[in-house]
């Protein structure tokens, strides 16, 4: 699909990332093309899937969630979708995937505390059918954000 975005789209695309609530009227302005064109361009991403959606952009910290921690986890053969999706059901886990290397599967989570941590890692991370799992906790986050259409 980056083959079908063009720098325009980019600029729309980096306006609402920066405030998915701009007006189609902002956004022209600030991209520098008709109105009309930022509307039928909006349109177009979004049908074609370019656009999943619009979100709220939430801080953790504020929230409550005061850790943040990435898991690798070895999975029993022939378990790991079972696994995983009981893994995603959970409320602190933000992401699960598929990898290569040491892991089957990596997890992104936050959990309120070590309290909260210490249930995840004894009663999420550790269920039947994972063969072992490597809790990191993250100490620093360096840059943590959504994804940008590729530079031609």
């Amino acid at each position: 699909m980056s083959g079908l975005i063009d720098d325009t789209d980019r600029k729309i695309i980096s306006v609402l990332e920066k405030d998915a609530r701009a007006s189609l009227r902002k956004i022209s302005e600030e991209v520098g093309v008709a109105l009309g064109t930022v509307s039928n361009r909006v349109s177009k991403m979004e049908e074609s899937g370019v656009i999943l959606g619009y979100a709220v952009r939430l801080d953790p910290d504020k929230l409550g969630w005061g850790l943040n921690v990435v898991v690798g986890l070895r999975i029993e053969k022939g378990r790991l979708i079972e696994i995983q999706e009981k893994i995603a059901r959970d409320r602190r886990v933000c992401g699960v995937y598929d990898v290569t290397g040491d892991y089957d599967s990596m997890v992104i989570a936050r959990a309120q505390n070590r309290e909260d941590l210490d249930d995840l890692t004894k009663n999420v991370m550790s269920i039947d059918g994972i063969e072992r799992s490597v809790t990191h906790l993250v100490l620093n986050t360096v840059k943590e954000s959504p994804p940008t259409p590729p530079e031609n």
